[in-house]
């Protein structure tokens, strides 16, 4: 009897008591010295966020033995991108599931779209450290965003050489069509031009030796390389070879050749192209047309320089000062300058955008060759 009251003891209230009633007499002895905890008010329970609430929904609609066409779906009907995420990530932790290229492909998506750029790097690394099988539209979507962003650009090539090494995702026509473009947009000054020119060269011996069969978009970035650089003899090879993939040239294959022919010293070459234009009822645009104005001025040329300014004006597009004035000119520098203010004037009338303050600049100019 005295043992049991030991037991029962407050100073032995920390022993781990096994039977039930022990425990139920070791808290009623202990509840006289130990003040009760107070109540749980209601208002304190914390409220589950709408966040928490869909993601505990989805996760309770995904049936056990789920497969990835059960979390692409799921992922596909999410209109927040973090609970996307959140749902992806669950789902690779459960026992025996393992994300397939199709999942993949959906999250970097969703991700891209929704502007989480790091969810997206974080995912695209997994992928190319072998965390799932490859397929050419994941491939494609991690090149098209590695493109997009200054920092990853050379990690888009290193996509394409993984690519040109796999046995069944082999590059397609949009791989080559996004890494020609993400190129082009680095050909801004000759010099670079030449140092990006030689990957050009790279993909297109790869895209021919890959069977890829190119369109006229992709030629026509091609054509816009060599004119760039000034090789204008290779644009000119492309153009010619545009037929034998059933292509046809179109108003920006011609406009590359023009720029590129005129900024060469072939002006006569390059304003036939521009004839040819013309004649298939094609439409130059306005930088094509200022180029082949301005070097046909230069090379007294003048009465087709101001055939194709009245083309710009018909067809609604306006001539810089720059070009109004190398055209002018030119034409007092001939002895003609009342045909130059005679010009001046028709294009005033035709041209809304010139504009007042251009005008008495360019009068100005021509009043002062003429005197000269």
């Amino acid at each position: 009897m005295l043992r049991r009251l030991f037991l029962l003891s407050p100073i032995n209230r920390s022993l781990n008591l096994t039977s039930p009633s022990l425990t139920r007499l070791s808290l009623s002895s202990s509840s006289s010295s130990l003040p009760s905890p107070p109540p749980t008010s209601p208002s304190r329970l914390r409220t589950r966020t709408p966040l928490e609430t869909q993601f505990e929904t989805w996760i309770h609609n995904l049936k056990p033995g789920f497969t990835p066409s059960d979390v692409t779906t799921a992922l596909r009907s999410q209109s927040d991108p973090d609970l996307a995420y959140d749902i992806f990530r669950w789902t690779s932790q459960q026992r025996g599931y393992k994300h397939n290229h199709e999942t993949y492909h959906t999250i970097i998506k969703q991700s891209i779209t929704g502007k989480r750029n790091k969810f997206a790097e974080t995912l695209i690394e997994e992928v190319i450290s072998g965390a799932c099988e490859m397929s050419v539209p994941l491939y494609n979507t991690i090149i098209r965003f590695c493109c997009g962003r200054k920092f990853l650009f050379n990690r888009a090539f290193d996509v394409y050489n993984k690519m040109l090494r796999s046995e069944g995702s082999r590059p397609d026509l949009e791989t080559y069509t996004l890494l020609m473009s993400a190129l082009l947009k680095r050909f801004n000054k000759l010099n670079v031009c030449y140092v990006y020119l030689h990957a050009v060269r790279s993909l297109v011996k790869q895209m021919k030796s890959s069977g890829v069969i190119p369109d006229t978009y992709v030629l026509n970035m091609i054509i816009k390389a060599y004119a760039k650089c000034l090789e204008v003899d290779e644009a000119m090879r492309v153009f010619r070879e545009m037929g034998l993939y059933g292509c046809e040239a179109n108003a920006y294959t011609y406009g590359y050749l023009v720029k590129g022919l005129c900024e060469k010293g072939r002006v006569g070459e390059g304003f036939g192209f521009y004839e040819e234009m013309k004649g298939k009822g094609m439409v130059a645009s306005g930088s094509c047309c200022m180029v082949l104005v301005c070097s046909l001025a230069m090379e007294r040329r003048v009465s087709e320089a101001v055939e194709v300014v009245f083309d710009m004006l018909g067809s609604s597009l306006s001539p810089d000062v720059l070009t109004y004035n190398t055209v002018l000119g030119e034409l007092c520098r001939g002895g003609r300058g009342g045909e130059a203010l005679e010009l001046l004037e028709e294009w005033k009338k035709r041209d809304p955008v010139m504009g007042e303050r251009n005008y008495r600049k360019l009068m100005d100019e021509v009043y002062f060759l003429s005197k000269g």
